[in-house]
């Protein structure tokens, strides 16, 4: 039986927490076989990001064509895409193999603060790249851009997903973790699809959230390449990313990274 393939676009994370590493660790764990193309090197650690350096364009649309052309793909994900040269190129490759199965996370600003993408890159995502998405999945700071307006609310958060859906997304998945809270307040996602649907799960007090966006969007991708509904995908989705924040390994002096293998990681350490 042949695998459920996901085409993971995105730049490369030295330490292993974020980007393309944890893509693919997602995908992996969702039983899925996970492909990659990088977009940017970065070098970054536990502490942040400390430089970037992009891909050729022309050298990132020959490994889509490479992949595409030979093994083809169930899903594509996006992640950073730091320029607008490099969004241009994985529009023309999406077009040009039909790919329909689009996930969208919109990589801006690193946790630790780096801005990822310039200005003419936004520009391109939000009027060439998005409305060839399937899903977007911003986290709060990514939808107010997306959006042009503040979230402090839930109900600011269904405002804006109406907003970024109105820019020619077919599901908007925005991800509640940044809104102001206290310890008691749980953690609240907004799906909007024309009908609203919210995700909720208990806040847990972490630190070591690296990756977080990353592994919540390739488990996205991953239930979507498996012919699941957007519902359906984003339910699991949430599952998994809650479980994986339960599991953080800690690694160096910043901020630890999501599990998505759990015990069975932790077990061997």
């Amino acid at each position: 039986m042949k695998p459920v393939k996901v085409l993971c676009i995105g730049g490369s994370d030295t330490s292993g927490g974020a980007g393309i590493q944890a893509d693919l660790k997602a995908v992996s764990a969702c039983g899925c076989w996970g492909m990659s193309v990088i977009t940017a090197v970065t070098a970054q650690n536990t502490g942040g990001v400390s430089g970037i350096y992009p891909v050729a364009p022309e050298f990132v649309a020959k490994q889509l064509d490479t992949v595409l052309k030979d093994i083809g793909a169930d899903a594509v994900k996006t992640g950073m895409l730091p320029t607008e040269e490099i969004i241009q190129a994985v529009v023309r490759k999406i077009k040009k193999y039909k790919i329909n199965k689009v996930v969208v996370d919109p990589v801006m600003i690193a946790k630790g603060g780096k801005n990822l993408m310039n200005g003419k890159a936004r520009t391109a995502l939000v009027k060439d790249l998005l409305p060839l998405a399937f899903a977007v999945t911003p986290n709060i700071p990514e939808a107010e851009i997306l959006a042009k307006m503040k979230i402090k609310s839930i109900p600011d958060m269904k405002e804006a997903a109406l907003k970024i859906h109105e820019l020619g997304v077919k599901n908007v998945l925005i991800k509640g973790g940044h809104l102001p809270a206290d310890k008691k307040s749980d953690v609240t996602d907004i799906l909007y699809n024309g009908s609203c649907y919210e995700f909720s799960s208990q806040r847990i007090h972490s630190r070591d959230t690296h990756g977080t966006g990353c592994t919540y969007a390739s488990a996205l991708s991953a239930g979507i390449a498996r012919g699941g509904g957007i519902v359906d995908a984003a339910l699991q989705a949430k599952i998994m990313m809650v479980a994986a924040i339960k599991n953080t390994v800690t690694l160096g002096m910043g901020y630890g990274s999501v599990n998505v293998f759990g015990e069975l990681f932790k077990k061997h350490c």
